[in-house]
């Protein structure tokens, strides 16, 4: 039986690995009260990343509020995809085989508070060989101010399916959002998971992700991390069957006093996989960032091939990253690379585009804009690459003023 998480101490930089860069002096965690039913119609005045342009099923939560959907059960060619909670009581063979499986409750106090009190959520199982042709998005948002909302997602993609999921975390009053994201790929299975946050600015947000991918199995990750005055997120990908492959696309863009603290690590576990993680983050005002990547080369995972790096442009003297990449091999047939680099903007761009007839303003955006180009240019034309540039093209609007 798992510890209840009112008896587990918040995690310090002294004794949790990992917690070096996030100050929880003075958080308390349990002043947050459990958020209750809310009211659907909130999601309309939510400032979501995501809007209507992209088509497909959807499914979204406001609070703890959720609406179960009419279940045909899982069909021949037919995915499902309704509330966590609707799935436990209808489908609870499916659920119960994953449910728990890559995040345990008592990784920290966040996942066991998550485990204990986590409500609606989202459950998305495509059966073998099933091909999902529309995104399914996934929102949840938090509108009750001072509560915990807890999030949960689990996705399970047997043999040979493929599917497309955007999942995104917004609020329109602060608070402390906790999540946990499970993602099973199957052998032969693709899966691309976009999932992004743009909470108030005064809540707070930990969370763990974490997928496991099975032979031949492929998953696409994208992060966005935008909302939130404080918050750390762990998100891991274990390529656990021979022939995976990962690829991790990461971006983030603060101001003000924000601070986010990412912790990824790829994990091969298996031979012949490959990874390949970019993260790319823009700070502003006195705003702070941590990249943490680790690349883990478990014993026996011969003919790996792993890349990792983290850049970061830094918009005033008062803002801060920390990029800290770091391996750790098993096994001596490995190709492992990483790289990260923090730096100001190139005066010498600005002189170039300034000596065109650009404002200072104008041609600060474009070097901006032009360092996160190449994270866009990871995705082939098509809807994808379009939500992502016109999610961060947003963004920098805030950002830059």
């Amino acid at each position: 039986m798992s510890t209840p998480w009112q008896d587990l101490d918040l995690p310090t930089f002294k004794g949790h690995p990992g917690w070096e860069f996030t100050e929880l002096k003075g958080f308390e965690l349990d002043s947050f009260v459990t958020a209750g039913g809310g009211d659907l119609a909130a999601a309309d005045s939510a400032d979501l990343i995501f809007g209507a342009e992209l088509a497909g099923t959807r499914l979204t939560q406001v609070d703890h509020a959720h609406e179960p959907v009419a279940d045909a059960g899982p069909e021949p060619g037919r995915a499902l995809v309704m509330p966590l909670s609707q799935a436990v009581e209808q489908h609870g063979d499916l659920v119960d085989a994953h449910l728990g499986s890559l995040v345990a409750a008592g990784e920290n106090v966040f996942t066991a508070r998550n485990a204990a009190e986590w409500a609606g959520g989202a459950f998305v199982y495509v059966p073998r060989g099933v091909r999902v042709e529309e995104p399914i998005v996934l929102s949840a948002i938090q509108a009750e101010e001072g509560s915990a909302l807890n999030w949960r997602v689990l996705v399970v993609l047997e043999e040979g399916a493929q599917a497309e999921i955007w999942e995104q975390c917004a609020s329109t009053a602060p608070g402390l959002f906790t999540t946990v994201v499970e993602l099973v790929v199957g052998a032969n299975a693709g899966l691309r998971f976009v999932s992004a946050q743009n909470l108030d600015e005064r809540s707070q947000i930990f969370g763990t992700q974490r997928a496991r991918v099975a032979d031949d199995g492929r998953i696409d990750w994208v992060v966005l991390g935008f909302g939130g005055g404080q918050g750390k997120v762990f998100q891991n990908t274990i390529l656990a069957g021979r022939g995976a492959e990962g690829n991790v696309t990461g971006a983030y863009a603060l101001h003000g006093r924000q601070h986010l603290d990412f912790d990824t690590t790829q994990e091969h576990a298996a031979p012949h996989c490959t990874s390949n993680l970019a993260f790319r983050g823009i700070l502003a005002g006195r705003s702070s960032a941590v990249w943490r990547g680790m690349i883990k080369v478990d014993e026996g995972a011969q003919e790996t091939d792993a890349f990792q790096e983290s850049r970061n442009l830094l918009l005033s003297k008062r803002a801060h990253a920390d990029a800290i990449p770091g391996l750790e091999i098993l096994a001596n047939d490995v190709r492992c690379t990483h790289a990260a680099a923090i730096a100001q903007v190139d005066p010498e761009q600005l002189f170039y585009l300034r000596a065109r007839g650009l404002s200072l303003e104008l041609a600060s955006r474009l070097v901006v804009e032009g360092f996160l180009a190449e994270l866009v240019e990871r995705f082939e034309e098509g809807p994808t690459r379009e939500a992502l540039a016109a999610a961060l093209e947003r963004r920098l609007g805030t950002v830059l003023g």
